[in-house]
């Protein structure tokens, strides 16, 4: 039995639909990426996940049981927009918010101090949250996610408003609670960061599901119409290829844009006839020109 599961959920506001019958399972370990632009309905899903708002059609069960009181110290989150309070210090709330959830002060400090010192901040302990910067802001919103070691975590754009060096430290983090056993649902709009996460999408566009299931599936799915080219001499004529859309020559390489999967092997043999290849490939699609082709031309 997965921990989390979302059966044909559909919620209304009036006459707008803002979830329409969406239906995924997550793993236990599992990180699951939930993507879509602004008002495709993520956010609806996230908030029902956590009980915060019901479902007027469909039903969500956590541990195959419906929502109850107990779902407080089951459930983390992280939400888009923060929630800290600016002017109050950081262990006063934190450790506020973990008692909230059953957890005794004395174990909640243990675990604030610790997660502190994970993410290289033990100063800030008496600090308020005002007098940090936006980045030392989320990994505070986060701990305040984590502190009470919740099983099931909700993750919406976890790492806005960090630096590059914090990303990384953030997605190890991630990274260590999915191998620690627990069930993460996770939106964000970079792809990349998605692409090296999750094993399992949904991608939601106007309140509807477009695509779903794993990833590496829905990229056979898609066709490869880009190819890499690394040659010894420069080489003429690509762009005169039939199905050739496009050839930029970079430092080291060329790329190429193709129509279709086939035009991959002519490329090979004009290359071949002209000069020594080093390298060849024709490269599967990344999420994000995945996610652009499938909702990108179908806004309002």
């Amino acid at each position: 039995m997965n921990p989390l599961k979302v059966e044909q959920v559909t919620k209304n506001y009036g006459d707008k639909v803002a979830v329409n019958q969406i239906d995924f399972e997550v793993r236990q370990g599992e990180i699951f990426g939930l993507l879509g632009a602004n008002g495709a309905g993520k956010t609806t899903t996230m908030r029902m996940v956590l009980g915060l708002i019901y479902p007027d059609d469909g039903r969500i069960l956590w541990r195959g049981q419906g929502y109850s009181d107990e779902l407080r110290q089951l459930l983390g989150y992280l939400p888009e927009e923060r929630g800290l309070y600016p002017k109050v210090k950081v262990s006063e709330q934190v450790l506020y918010l973990a008692e909230l959830r059953g957890v005794p002060r004395q174990k909640a400090e243990n675990s604030l101090r610790e997660w502190l010192e994970r993410f290289e901040v033990p100063e800030y302990y008496n600090k308020r949250v005002e007098e940090l910067s936006k980045g030392n802001q989320q990994k505070i919103q986060f701990i305040a996610a984590v502190i009470h070691d919740p099983d099931i975590l909700i993750l919406d754009e976890a790492f806005s408003g960090l630096d590059p060096v914090n990303v990384e430290l953030l997605k190890s983090t991630v990274t260590d609670l999915r191998k620690a056993g627990k069930t993460i649902l996770f939106s964000s709009h970079r792809m990349d960061h998605v692409e090296e996460l999750c094993e399992n999408i949904c991608i939601l566009h106007k309140s509807n599901t477009v695509l779903k299931g794993s990833l590496k599936s829905i990229k056979r799915s898609f066709p490869r119409e880009k190819v890499l080219l690394d040659t010894e001499l420069q080489i003429t004529g690509l762009d005169r290829i039939p199905g050739v859309l496009s050839v930029e020559v970079r430092e080291s390489w060329t790329e190429l844009r193709i129509g279709r999967p086939e035009v991959a092997q002519e490329v090979l043999r004009v290359a071949s006839s002209q000069s020594e290849v080093y390298r060849f490939q024709l490269v599967e699609p990344t999420l994000n020109e995945i996610f652009i082709k499938t909702v990108g031309g179908q806004h309002e």
